[in-house]
């Protein structure tokens, strides 16, 4: 792949959601003269009716190796690495694939925890309808809408939690869901804490998250700050009054350009 053909950010998204939740700041990263990259998780690449109806039976198999595997394969042959930003999940999946080599810097939004990160009660309640669901780590999952309002947009009106709800919930493999919850028993959300040798990483937390509380994120933030070469490399930000849905709710644009002023400061982005 030329540098040409390489995108200057890929987003990655999360659980329940797919490439549309970047749309903000995409439009915006592009208004600045970035080219912009937000693709699919894998068996995900149709449009959002096809997949609420019918959901790839592949899909169920699908993990945190699976997904994390299809992003090294797009962003390995590129001669440029791109900014990589990411959420929920997404955000685990980049701290990942930094951890890897890929990447030129890393944002990670709300993150999903990493092997030695603690989930809160809160998170444990977030995460419940999944763990509790019948062979959930082998099925494809629907979030109901009572939980997604709960668990995400929070902050928002009733009317502007249904119309997120509407436009950008789709169903979302449960193996991952199980993976972090059990990660003291695996390697599968591994991250290499003491990795010099990876790129710059900002972590963001939404004071008011349900899914993923501030706390774990300043928790996943001092596992690195434990190694002090590791530390220049490591940037925490919490955003106060914002939920789960930190990346598209009111004020996002102020995440999208702190994350971009940041990713300039580290000279990964132009």
């Amino acid at each position: 792949m030329t540098d040409e053909a390489s995108p200057d950010v890929v987003f990655v998204h999360g659980a329940w959601v797919g490439p549309r939740c970047w749309d903000s700041f995409k439009g915006l990263y592009e208004k600045k003269g970035l080219s912009c990259l937000a693709p699919s998780w894998p068996f995900d690449e149709r449009p959002y009716d096809a997949l609420r109806s019918a959901p790839s039976a592949e899909l169920a198999r699908v993990g945190v190796g699976e997904i994390v595997a299809h992003y090294e394969a797009l962003l390995r042959p590129m001669k440029r690495q791109p900014l990589l930003v990411g959420h929920s999940f997404g955000g685990l999946f980049v701290q990942m694939l930094l951890d890897r080599g890929l990447g030129s810097a890393g944002v990670a939004i709300d993150s999903a925890p990493p092997k030695g990160v603690m989930a809160t009660p809160t998170a444990v309640r977030a995460g419940l309808g999944v763990l509790l669901s019948f062979f959930g780590w082998r099925r494809v999952l629907r979030i109901s809408r009572s939980a997604f309002s709960w668990g995400f947009v929070h902050e928002l009106d009733a009317a502007a939690q249904k119309r997120a709800f509407d436009e950008h919930v789709i169903p979302t493999p449960g193996r991952p869901f199980f993976q972090a919850a059990f990660a003291p028993l695996s390697s599968a959300t591994k991250v290499r804490y003491d990795n010099v040798e990876r790129a710059p990483l900002l972590l963001i937390a939404g004071s008011l998250d349900r899914t993923v509380p501030a706390a774990m994120n300043r928790a996943n933030f001092a596992h690195y700050q434990q190694h002090a070469r590791v530390r220049e490399k490591t940037a925490f930000k919490e955003f106060s009054g914002r939920s789960h849905w930190i990346i598209a709710e009111p004020g996002w644009e102020e995440v999208a350009e702190h994350s971009l002023d940041w990713a300039r400061s580290t000279g990964a982005a132009r």
